[in-house]
This record gives C-alpha cells, structure tokens and sequence, in this order.
C-alpha cells in the first residue's frame, strides 16, 4: 500500500472514530440525536439486559484483545504498521457504533431523577468536564499518535518516528489514567439515571478497570523499574496523597 493510500486511510479511520465518539457523548447525555442511552421502542426487560451486555462484552473485548502487544506483532503480519493504529480506531469505531445503534433502551425504573435546578446545572457541568478531562488527556499523550495520525505522517514524510518514552505530564502526575477517568465521570454524570443508563455505566466502568490491570502489565513490561514506582505514588483514578 503507498504512503497516499495508507494516509487516506489513516485520515478516514480518524474521522469516522471522532464522529463516532461525539454521538457516543450525545447518546449518553440524552442530547437530541436520533437515538440516545433512553429512547427506542422498549423491549423485554430480560432480552435488554442481555442483547446490552453482549454488546458491551464486544466492545471491551474489541477494545483490550487489539491493545495487546502480542495482537500487534501477529496483526502487522498482513497489516502495514504504519496504519496498525488506524485499523485498531477504526475498529474500535465499529465497535462502538454496533452498541450504539444496537443499544435496548431500559427506561424504568429511574435509578435517581435530580429536579432541583442548581444540582442538574452541576451535574451537567460534571459530565462536560468528564469528556473534556479525555480529550485534553489525549493531547497530553499525544493525540495524533494515539489514534494513528502520526504514524502515517511519519510514513508519508519518510521521516523514522522517535521512541515511546515514559511521559507524565501535568493530569498525569496526579492519577495514572486521567483519560479513563473523564470517560468514567462522563458515563455517570447524569440528572436521570434510567436502569439502561445505569446498566452501560456499570459495563463502561468495569471493562476500564479490566483494561487498566491489562494496560498496566504492558507499561511495567515496557518500562519496568520506572512505572512500578510511577504506579506506587500516584493513585489509578483518584488522586491520592503522593507516598
């Protein structure tokens, strides 16, 4: 594949995943899109929870199998490295799009409805920031390399990329997993919490923390020394008091 085709692609897999990730804030939020966590033709309250856990199962299972070190060495086989990390966005997009198109909404019975005007304005404001906490996580990392911009860049200029080097910049030297963490107060934060929305909260939270415990053992086998002392001062999610 030449480096125009493979920066087409790489470009093409970005964009699909950023319209896919901001319909997946709006499906939460309840925001008007055609479809959100709550609206949709109710179903059995049985064949809901099952089609949705299935649907989250595909998701995390997507998400941490095509993370794995050993997955990327048997994936660049017939996949050129440089679009590796595009293929896993676009993926990962699908993923994604399958459980948003696919969700069964379960509106009742409501977990919480908060009325009071003050609570919902902060309760919106806490899943704002939830969101904008992953963002800005992501270009503290290095966005552009986290979803395949750089590596086809890279590609197209000929240019050899640098080593990944163990970086904790700002959010970073607080907890080890700012981005997960904006992506979990993302999925609470809500003035209504139906059952369905409470259901995907639960799924989203527990597939984060099977995905750091997976993340967390490649980081230690890629820098060893160095991220087991990282991991024992900083908190995972929270930021805890530094030892």
């Amino acid at each position: 594949m030449s480096a125009v085709l493979m920066s087409l692609y790489g470009v093409a897999s970005y964009v699909i995943f950023l319209v896919t990730i901001l319909y997946m804030i709006a499906f939460v939020g309840d925001l008007p899109v055609p479809k959100t966590i709550d609206s949709g033709a109710p179903v059995e309250l049985i064949e809901a929870v099952v089609a949705n856990l299935v649907l989250l199962a595909v998701f995390g299972a997507q998400h941490s199998v095509m993370a794995r070190p050993a997955f990327k060495l048997w994936w660049t086989r017939f996949v050129p490295e440089p679009i590796e990390r595009s293929s896993y966005v676009l993926a990962a997009s699908a993923a994604l799009a399958l459980l948003l198109w696919q969700w069964r909404p379960i509106a009742e019975p409501i977990v919480w409805n908060v009325q009071d005007r003050v609570a919902t304005i902060a309760i919106y404001a806490m899943f704002g920031l939830g969101w904008a906490l992953l963002f800005l996580s992501s270009f503290l990392i290095n966005h552009f390399e986290l979803f395949g911009l750089s590596q086809i860049y890279h590609r197209l200029v000929r240019r050899t990329p640098k080593a990944q080097e163990f970086r904790t910049p700002l959010l970073y030297r607080q907890v080890r997993h700012p981005l997960y963490l904006g992506f979990i107060i993302g999925s609470w934060a809500t003035p209504k919490m139906s059952l369905g929305h409470l259901l995907f909260a639960v799924g989203m939270t527990g597939y984060i923390l099977i995905g750091i415990y997976f993340e967390e053992r490649d980081l230690i086998s890629q820098f060893g020394e160095r991220y087991l002392r990282y991991r024992e001062r900083v908190g995972m999610l929270l930021p805890w008091p530094r030892k």
